[in-house]
């Protein structure tokens, strides 16, 4: 019987991996579909890229930051238990693989590509697993003291803090750093308008997302026993609950649409195994409606060109939901409890704090260094081009 266990549980850990590695797919086809034709090439290539680069590194350096485990072990050492520990590695590296593939849809269609790189290796080595391992495994004691101070511990399920609001707070520097696109915002003041190049391809983005998301969070229970069908609900009930606010307060714009489900998700993964589905919804609607504010007044206000709106969705509503469980996950209105509104709130500004010092030194010093943007003339040719010498649809452009 523990035999039979542990197989069910490694198999169920590696489907969620499976299901988390396809919405890679999904990050790669919001940004194609987001970005302008010229850059749709660089999409593609930057999420392929940085997840190998993120494998490597989180295999290497990351995991051991967040869990203390090695695998400079023998390939029989690495199989006991059916090689359990080998596959909530995979789970997890698809995780940390997500914070560059969020900060890829901030810095879109301007960013130098090899320095990313060295972003991404930096970020998930180091950046990204200090903070995993303080939540997710009580290290340097942070948890005992929120705890001790506020009467329970900080709780993200599936990561809204963690990996969402820490890779969109990540993202916000870095596109501060890099500036707006070449004439985005003109010196009279008008906002040249950069509409999505492809409305199915975002819309696929969007869907594939969706679906893994259910991976995302109903697989960070991480074994077969600790399943929760609460958890898959309150993922439906968020996803359609941004969807309808982002509908109603976008005005039926399909990029509002498509992200507004996203938004929903990103808030519900810390609190989806507490809250009641009722809860769920409202969270949900609340990040779908934060989502098109947030957006608006960053693209057309604050003149930030955050090119997929990176850090509203993943870091501002990431950031809601840390709060949100606090307060839906009380029993008063319905939820699980054992959740403190003050540990939520403490959690969440150390993840915001820590992803806002990390996205600036790494970006900062990058920049400095080597430069992290491309030459207006490479940003007008475009980075498909520039960068990788042929176009989405190549005819006789091909550059050697």
């Amino acid at each position: 019987m523990d035999a039979l266990k542990q197989g069910a549980d490694t198999l169920f850990i590696l489907l969620g991996g499976i299901m988390v590695l396809a919405m890679h797919a999904g990050f790669a086809f919001l940004e194609v579909g987001t970005v302008r034709k010229k850059n749709q090439v660089n999409a593609l290539i930057k999420i392929l890229v940085d997840f190998s680069v993120s494998t490597v590194v989180y295999f290497l350096v990351g995991y051991g930051v967040a869990y203390g485990t090695s695998f400079f072990v023998g390939a029989e050492t690495l199989a006991q238990k059916n090689g359990y520990e080998l596959v909530k590695f995979f789970f997890l590296l698809t995780f940390a693989a997500a914070i560059p593939a969020i900060i890829s849809g901030g810095i879109a269609e301007r960013a130098k590509f090899w320095p990313q790189l060295i972003a991404t290796a930096l970020i998930v080595g180091f950046v990204y697993p200090f903070f995993e391992g303080i939540v997710w495994n009580a290290h340097f004691g942070f948890q005992d003291w929120i705890e001790a101070t506020t009467g329970a511990a900080f709780h993200d399920f599936a990561g809204s803090v963690v990996v969402h609001a820490v890779g969109g707070w990540i993202a916000l520097p870095a596109v501060v750093l890099l500036g707006a696109r070449s004439n985005r915002y003109r010196k009279d003041g008008a906002v040249s308008a950069h509409p999505p190049s492809n409305i199915p391809f975002l819309a696929l983005g969007a869907w594939i997302l969706c679906v893994g998301w259910f991976g995302f969070n109903v697989m960070s229970a991480q074994t077969l026993e600790n399943i929760s069908g609460l958890v898959a609900v309150n993922s439906l009930m968020a996803m359609v609950g941004g969807t309808l606010a982002a509908l109603v307060l976008g005005k039926n714009d399909p990029g509002f649409v498509h992200n507004g489900p996203l938004a929903g998700l990103v808030a519900v993964c810390a609190g989806s195994d507490l809250m009641h589905p009722v809860g769920a919804l409202a969270v949900g609607a609340m990040a779908g409606g934060l989502f098109v504010v947030m957006f608006t007044l960053t693209q057309n206000r604050w003149k930030i060109d955050d090119v997929l709106g990176v850090w509203p969705l993943h870091g501002i509503c990431g950031a809601w939901g840390g709060i949100a469980a606090g307060i839906f996950g009380q029993q008063s209105l319905g939820g699980m409890g054992g959740v403190s509104f003050a540990a939520q709130l403490i959690g969440t500004v150390a993840g915001v704090t820590w992803a806002v010092i990390g996205g600036a030194v790494v970006y900062g010093v990058l920049k400095a260094v080597m430069g992290i943007r491309l030459s207006q003339e490479e940003e007008y040719e475009g980075a498909d081009l520039t960068i990788h010498r042929i176009s989405a649809t190549p005819d006789r452009e091909v550059s050697w």
